[in-house]
This record gives structure tokens, sequence and C-alpha cells, in this order.
């Protein structure tokens, strides 16, 4: 399966004396030093100017990306050097979803450097674009921008793993399913907070491509289980996209025919939507509705918490709602903890949805939620996520299983 193509970051890599670009050349894109360093000189007639080297995690040509002037200076790697394109479209998402004020103030500030260059001599030197920071706010968004690049950069190299965790069935007494979660290794960082760079992705149009990459990786799982599983029941697996996403023309469309592409039956694949402030209600429910008569369910996922508003909730056609992990962590704090728990849980029975609770992490928990009539369960004492190999294998589903029996033997009588 073919993911979309997207305008992804390029990575260069220099050698000593190597010229990244030269004074006088359009820009085009900044850059961001990953390794090495860089050093900018300018020549205006007879005379050098030397501007400085700059170094790891500073970047260098954004404010010619930005109005689109010439390079005022030539850059030259000092070593072997790595660097990360940042491209035009990054620095104006950014600005166009930033605030108004901010945006004029960027304006304000490109205009009075061109009115200051257009007033030098013809055989002034301009003023250095790039010089060396340790401002700490500037090295704080400098290292968000860098962060940015590496995702798109994951994104482009496939780097980014799709795991899977256990979903358990209350009465069949069985790993039902699996959510998939995208992690994200980053050499000499390692682990990057799922909270941290989806939060990015949603800041930024990564969220789609993100979505997306997730979904293929899904559909890929989903279709070996099907080509293996024989006659046992066939687990399902969720994915979670954005309600940008799913908003996104044509989103559905390709959806369904990756599903049918594939030749999966109706319901292996499951889809979630986290309720947000950024919902559009009316876009979302006809998705829904749509994805659902071809066979592919919904969960309305975090319930509970966040923006939630009750009185847009039956434009909303899913058939489970995931009680995010808070529910289960705090159901015997008190009696008004737990009469919150069983007034959602009923609330979502009215609906006629089944209910998967996150945050699972002992027996005491599983109890009470099976009393409740809660139908499935997720969390770390049904297990971790896993690699696709472990669902493919069996593994992740034997070892929920046998988890569920070690600490409640009668839950799988």
């Amino acid at each position: 399966m073919q993911i979309r193509e997207f305008d992804m970051t390029t990575r260069r890599e220099l050698f000593a004396g190597e010229v990244l670009y030269s004074q006088g050349e359009p820009s085009d894109c900044a850059w961001l030093i990953e390794s090495g360093a860089v050093e900018l000189v300018s020549v205006h007639g007879r005379r050098i100017t030397r501007h400085g080297v700059l170094r790891p995690g500073e970047l260098i040509g954004e404010i010619g990306l930005l109005d689109g002037s010439p390079r005022t200076d030539t850059a030259t790697a000092c070593g072997d050097t790595v660097l990360l394109a940042i491209e035009p479209d990054q620095f104006r998402e950014r600005l166009a979803d930033g605030d108004s004020i901010v945006r004029a103030l960027v304006d304000s500030l490109l205009r009075y450097k061109q009115s200051v260059i257009a007033s030098l001599p013809a055989d002034a030197p301009l003023p250095a674009e790039d010089v060396p920071c340790d401002d700490t706010d500037e090295r704080s968004g400098i290292e968000k921008i860098r962060l940015e690049a590496q995702l798109r950069d994951a994104l482009d190299q496939g780097t980014l793993e799709v795991r899977y965790q256990p979903i358990y069935d209350l009465l069949e007494s069985r790993v039902s399913g699996y959510e998939a979660l995208v992690r994200w290794e980053l050499p000499g960082r390692g682990a990057v907070s799922p909270a941290e760079f989806i939060k990015l992705a949603e800041e930024t149009s990564l969220i789609v491509p993100v979505g997306e990459y997730g979904l293929a990786r899904v559909i890929d799982t989903l279709s070996a289980l099907y080509r293996t599983g024989g006659s046992e029941p066939l687990p399902n697996i969720a994915l979670n996209l954005s309600a940008r996403q799913l908003v996104e023309p044509g989103t559905a469309r390709q959806i369904l025919a990756r599903v049918q592409e594939a030749g999966l039956p109706a319901g292996m694949l499951k889809l979630e939507v986290t309720e947000s402030r950024m919902l559009d209600y009316a876009q979302v429910g006809a998705v829904m509705r749509h994805c659902r008569e071809h066979g592919i369910p919904f969960a309305l996922d975090d319930f509970g918490t966040g923006y939630s508003n009750l009185t847009h909730l039956h434009q909303l056609d899913f058939e489970f709602v995931k009680l995010d992990q808070a529910f289960a962590r705090q159901m015997f704090d008190s009696d008004r903890a737990m009469t919150i728990v069983e007034a959602v849980v009923a609330m979502a029975h009215g609906l006629g949805a089944a209910v998967i609770c996150e945050g699972v992490e002992n027996a005491r928990q599983l109890q009470r939620l099976r009393e409740l009539g809660v139908r499935y369960a997720q969390g770390y004492l049904i297990g971790r996520a896993m690699p696709a190999a472990a669902v493919l294998s069996g593994e992740a589903a034997r070892a929920g299983a046998e988890a569920v029996a070690g600490c409640i033997p009668a839950l799988t009588m």
C-alpha cells in the first residue's frame, strides 16, 4: 500500500569547505544545523566580512525565506555537517495560524528591513541575516522547529513505529482487539513522548500524514491477520484519527478504498475520534455515518474529558465510548468519583454504545468495571503496546488473557 506523497524534509550532508548556498542566490528554504558548523561570509567589492560560525540547533536563512529576498552571505561548512531543510510552507503555516497581532508585527519588521536595505548606498555591505544567538526563548522556538523538521524526516524515512495495545473483552473473556499507537524513537534522544509529537503534529498540517502513515501500517497488519486468521475470531484494530483529518476532502473515501482493496471483513478496522474543541460535529457526524454504512465502526475517544459538549453528542454516530484513563484511576478515590463513573457508563449504555475503559491497572478496577457492565478493558493490566509481530503471532492476545486469568480467575469462567 502506498502512502500519499508529501513534501517532506530534505536532509543534506556537507564536507569541510562545501558551500551550502552562495550570496545573491534566491532564498528557497531555511536550514537547521543538525551537526557540524557553518560559517557565514559576505563579500562586497574587496571587503570580506565574516559574520560568525553557527552550530547545531541554530537556524540559517529564515528571514530571506519570509520575504523572498536574495541570500546576503555565503554559507560554507567548517567540517562534516548535516542540515535539515525548512520549507517555506512550514513558516507560512505557523504565521497563518498564529495571532493576528504577531502576523502584523512580522509584516512590519519585514517592511522595515526592506526600507533600510533600500536606503543603503549601492556599494554598502548588507546587514547579516544570521548571527549566533544564545537567547533562551529563541533557542526554545528553534528546538520546536527542529522537532517538526525531524518529524517530517521520520515520516519521509518511515521510522515511526506503530505498536498495538490489547483490548480485553470482559464478556467473551479474550483479547478481542487492539489500539494502534504511533511511537517515535529519535536518535540521540530516545523515545519522544506521544503527547509532545502528536500535539506538534496537530499544530501543523503534519497530523494528516501522521494519520495516513498509521492507517497504512494498520491496514498492512489487518491484512496479515486476515490471511492467517483461520477459523479463530479475528481481532479488530482501532486507529485514532484527528478531527482535522476526518474532515479532509476525500478522507472517508480513501479509508474505505483501502479497506476494500485489502478485502477486509466489516468491523476489522475501527476508527476513533477524540473529543476536542476543533470537532465540527456536523462534518464528523457525516463521515461517521458514511463509514458505518460501509462496515467501519467508530469510537468516541477520551469521553468525558476536555471539551465534552453533550448538546451535540446526538449528531455523532458511534458504537463505542472510550472512557479516559483518569476515570479508572480515580474511581475509588471517593463516592463522588465512583458516582461519576457509574453515570458516564449508564449514559453510554443509554446511547446504545459499548464502553471501553482505558487505564485499567489492577484487579479491583477490572472487577468493578465488570459489575458496571463495561464490556472492554484496556491498560497495563492487560498489556502494554507491542510490535505488530506480537499481534500476528498471537503472543499479545495470549499474554493479555493470561494476565486477566491470573488476577481474576472468575472472569475467565
